[in-house]
Order: structure tokens, then sequence, then C-alpha cells
């Protein structure tokens, strides 16, 4: 486990995020609209990709429609099926998921929210610092992940 996770969640068990892949302009409409997503204003697939704090990916869910939020994809794919008690989830802020972890005895940590505050508290601030220099490790994995997908020849 690296160093930053033993400093802060030595008891990590997963980080969890959602990659998009950007695809054709469906001609069908039921998929042109399923596949639409407004977060990156063009039609896209996206699944659920967990890594281990030492970055190796240890659950990739199937492909769902870029409108699906992160709670659906999480709560659809499987991926709660494999969280056992005692178990703590990194996450970033669109997986609502604290619920159905709690039902598992598991704990889900994602950054504070920012809507409806002028701004964090220091606390706030220092907690949601510490989430980022964790997950900087999945977004790195994403990166690859995606590099992967675009970069193989048709």
């Amino acid at each position: 486990m690296p160093t930053v996770f033993r400093e802060t969640y030595s008891n990590c068990h997963v980080v969890i995020d959602c990659t998009d892949v950007f695809i054709e302009f469906p001609a069908n409409f039921t998929a042109r609209s399923a596949t639409w997503s407004n977060y990156k204003h063009h039609n896209t697939l996206k699944c659920l990709v967990a890594c281990s704090p030492c970055g190796a990916v240890t659950f990739m869910s199937k492909a769902y429609g870029g409108r699906t939020s992160d709670k659906v994809i999480t709560q659809r794919s499987g991926f709660l099926d494999l969280i056992n008690q005692g178990d703590l989830v990194l996450a970033d802020r669109g997986f609502l998921i604290g619920e159905d972890l709690a039902a598992r005895g598991a704990t889900l940590v994602i950054p504070d929210f920012t809507r409806g505050k002028k701004q964090l508290s220091a606390r706030e601030v220092e907690r949601s610092r510490k989430i980022a220099r964790v997950r900087i490790h999945v977004q790195r994995l994403m990166e690859r992940l995606n590099f992967f997908l675009y970069c193989q020849p048709l």
C-alpha cells in the first residue's frame, strides 16, 4: 500500500470512479438520448472502475449510456455485492452511495460539498485535500485506461 494511503486511509479497500468513452453519434434516437452526456457534451459510454490502493484494477462494470449517473451505475453493476463489512471506499462527490455501503457495514469517504456554502471550513478543506492526495492514483489509472482504449489500432 502506498505511503499516502497508510498515513490517511490505512483501511481503504478500494477507490472508485466512472470513466467516459466517446462514441460515434448513434442513428437510433433512443440510443442517442441514452448516451448523451451533458457533462461531456458528446455521446459517451460510461463504466465504473474500481482500483486497489496499489493501483490494480479490481472491478470494471459493463458500459452504460453516458446519461446514467454514477450512483445508478454503482448500484446496478454488482460492485456493491463485492463489498465486505469494515471496508472503506473512496469516491468522488457524484457517488452518493453512503447508505448502500452502510447497509453492508462499509464506509464511504467523499470530499465535502461546497453547494450552499460560501467557503469550506479549515477542517473540511484539509479533509478534502487528504482525499484528493489519494484519489489522484485512480485518476492516473483512468488516464492510462483511456489512453489504452483510444490508442488501439482499428
